[in-house]
């Protein structure tokens, strides 16, 4: 026999408990729902993650607004789960972040002073070691994608006062290890670059790269984001133009390719 689904919602908290109810029913009688557990869930969380980093480049709202609610629906599933082994409810969990704002935020709870975002910044790192944190840097996940961990690497350093003072030192930086880059492929003999050295140096470039991106406030993972899709974009135009001229891609010399691929930068 159909149960009966929960009606529209007109409020924040009746939409809440509304998918509550939509995720308990699940749980119990849909046989793919009663199966997940939280390891089965977990690949999937991040695939929406990543699907809604895309709608967010695109600038799509509507799939914006898809996404997120894809995303809540995983957070109250892991709840649920949770609840079942009495390990915590999503009570719990709204009521956890929400003692965690209150206490990371003493300059709007309490007494404390700001001048500006970095005050902010700063009191957050404080107060996450007095909350137990051994190192600043003990919050940036492990798994993080290298370019996006370099960034809140740098940024958590900041949060505590170590970082250079003007941009030009940074620039300065990243000159040097652009210098120190070269010189790794300066020798006449190929076979004596010593290429463990070379991979060093250049992990230093970028992070000296990205440094200075922060302090122009350039998101660098958006950057690079976005110089792919460009580039995906005017290398599919290549491929299309090549097609409508009956060629292929790998017959053709790099000038004539470059020709369409000039075409493409214009448009």
């Amino acid at each position: 026999m159909p149960i009966t689904a929960p009606v529209t919602a007109t409020s924040p908290s009746t939409a809440f408990e509304r998918l509550l109810t939509i995720m308990d029913d699940l749980r119990l009688n849909c046989r793919w729902d009663k199966k997940q557990t939280l390891e089965s869930l977990r690949h999937l969380t991040i695939e929406e993650v990543y699907e809604l980093s895309d709608s967010i480049l695109s600038a799509d709202m509507p799939e914006i607004k898809k996404e997120l609610g894809d995303i809540m629906l995983h957070l109250v599933f892991y709840a649920r789960i949770a609840s079942e082994t009495n390990d915590f409810t999503i009570t719990d969990v709204l009521n956890s972040i929400s003692d965690k704002l209150i206490n990371r935020h003493p300059h709007i709870y309490g007494d404390v002073l700001v001048n500006d975002e970095n005050d902010v910044k700063r009191n957050w790192e404080q107060i996450k070691l007095k909350e137990g944190n051994k190192s600043v840097l003990g919050g940036v996940p492990a798994s993080l994608p290298a370019l996006v961990k370099a960034s809140r690497i740098q940024e958590k350093a900041r949060g505590v006062g170590f970082d250079w003072e003007e941009k030009s030192q940074v620039w300065a930086k990243v000159e040097e290890e652009m210098q120190e880059f070269r010189n790794e492929f300066n020798a006449e003999d190929e076979t004596t670059i010593d290429h463990d050295r070379a991979e060093g140096e250049f992990g230093d470039l970028l992070f000296s790269l990205i440094n200075y991106a922060r302090f122009i406030n350039i998101n660098p993972e958006d950057a690079l984001e976005k110089t792919n899709r460009k580039f995906i974009k005017r290398f599919q135009y290549l491929e299309n133009k090549a097609k409508e001229n009956g060629r292929q891609l790998r017959d053709m010399s790099l000038a004539e390719m470059d020709l369409f691929w000039d075409e493409a930068k214009k448009l």
